[in-house]
């Protein structure tokens, strides 16, 4: 398995279990009964868009069970700060580099298993699309299967869209929307009984 894939499962524990060594997270996470909430965020670019992470941002995941954020983080920081809500899951960025991309949260692609539903979070969506076409060409497919969501980043605008049996999800940017500063958009993804639902909020 390509060292910079993730595959990690939500089974009633406090932080995605992977298959190799990942320091424990010490927060506990927030499942309130079958349903999962999870804060998408992507293009954060700071300090390149604003000194901070917006405040806005945490009181939109307040409550969360789970971050992820699609990548483009530049400075740690933003994923610490995201850490006081939820546990973090971060991609990294065409942009990222350096200590960033050393960071235990930060992978190539993340997969994971969350209420039933098989999740991939990248930042670039031809990406894992052409992962997606080299899983299903290979004659005996990874254990995690094919994704039922992809979180993904890069453009800089929302996504909500089914192709095939995939949603795809990018939450825009909360700092660099349509490439303009200001405050811009983030995503709630819930899961459960099922189902997968997706808003976009403005802040």
């Amino acid at each position: 398995m390509d060292e910079n894939i993730l595959v990690g499962r939500f089974m009633n524990r406090p932080y995605p279990t992977p298959q190799h060594s990942l320091t424990e997270h010490p927060l506990p996470i927030h499942n309130y009964g079958n349903l999962m909430r999870i804060g998408l965020l992507a293009d954060t670019h700071i300090p390149e868009a604003r000194e901070a992470l917006p405040v806005e941002v945490i009181d939109a995941f307040r409550g969360v069970d789970l971050i992820l954020h699609a990548g483009d983080i530049y400075i740690l920081s933003v994923l610490d700060d995201l850490e006081c809500i939820a546990p973090v899951l971060a991609a990294s960025g065409d942009d990222d580099y350096g200590v960033t991309l050393a960071d235990r949260r930060v992978k190539r692609i993340h997969i994971m298993e969350l209420e039933g539903k098989t999740l991939w979070l990248g930042h670039e969506r031809y990406f894992l699309q052409s992962h997606l076409m080299q899983n299903r060409n290979r004659q005996e497919q990874d254990d995690h299967g094919n994704p039922n969501i992809i979180v993904f980043g890069h453009e800089h605008r929302p996504v909500m869209e089914h192709v095939g049996d995939i949603l795809y999800v990018n939450p825009g940017s909360p700092t660099y929307l349509d490439y303009r500063r200001g405050l811009g958009t983030v995503g709630i993804l819930t899961i459960g009984s099922g189902r997968a639902d997706v808003s976009i909020l403005s802040l």
